[in-house]
């Protein structure tokens, strides 16, 4: 049976987000540069936001930079903001015609003025659009995205304007980077690690983990399908019992 035949299509996750693991490992193996993962990482994202798109995915959010990746050597990290750039140019016109919005999440102060630009662009171009949201980590971390949002909720109570009293969880999601997006109900992370590594730990409290073995480069449209299939054979029970969900 062919793989899309056996999902449920009532049973879409409405997010999922991705740990993108695996590229420079994958080029090592093969005896080429790091640096080559990276570049064969950008045809996985296109084929993977293909697929979602096709099944009414509503948000993939996808781990490119994390805030710990701006210790890599430094000709690695310029490398990846060129590939960032070269992929905004490459497939803005594709997103944008398929009614794919992109949205970027991150500590943007510490992206240079080039990486920053072609970004904002990117968001300028597809803000209107009403598909698929493709949600982009870059110079992200959980651990800054809650001290940030702790910060602001601390002005906040200091100016007079939020009560100590009124801080709830939603109140506390509101001031996360993903306000107004709904917690992730799959997280997929490649390349056989088995760690969220720093990334929307507190959205990710219900979520379902699926790891693979697959390196980044190689996962494509049938490993994105494998892993909804096997979502949809979790139950998602948030505390409850099996018998309260029946």
């Amino acid at each position: 049976m062919d793989l899309k035949e056996q999902i449920d299509v009532n049973r879409i996750p409405r997010h999922v987000a991705i740990i993108m693991d695996g590229n420079g490992r994958w080029a090592k193996s093969k005896g080429l540069d790091r640096i080559f993962g990276h570049r064969e990482g950008v045809d996985s994202v296109d084929k993977v936001m293909e697929a979602a798109s096709d099944l009414g995915v509503k948000y993939i959010t996808l781990y490119a930079f994390s805030t710990e990746n701006w210790n890599r050597p430094e000709m690695e990290v310029n490398a990846l903001m060129e590939i960032l750039s070269e992929a905004l140019k490459k497939y803005i016109e594709k997103i944008s015609k398929n009614n794919v919005r992109l949205m970027v999440i991150g500590d943007k102060s510490r992206l240079s003025q080039v990486t920053l630009s072609n970004l904002s662009e990117a968001e300028r171009m597809t803000e209107k659009n009403t598909g698929l949201t493709m949600v982009l980590a870059i110079s992200y971390s959980s651990r800054w995205e809650i001290l940030e949002a702790t910060k602001r909720i601390a002005s906040e109570v200091k100016a007079g304007t939020l009560s100590v009293d009124d801080i709830d969880e939603k109140v506390f999601s509101n001031h996360l980077a993903t306000a107004g997006i709904p917690d992730p109900d799959l997280l997929i992370r490649t390349s056989g690690e088995l760690r969220i590594s720093n990334f929307l730990m507190w959205q990710l409290s219900y979520s379902e983990l699926y790891f693979t073995p697959v390196s980044w480069p190689e996962f494509k449209k049938e490993q994105f399908l494998e892993a909804i299939i096997d979502y949809q054979k979790r139950e998602r029970r948030f505390g409850k019992t099996s018998e309260q969900l029946s």
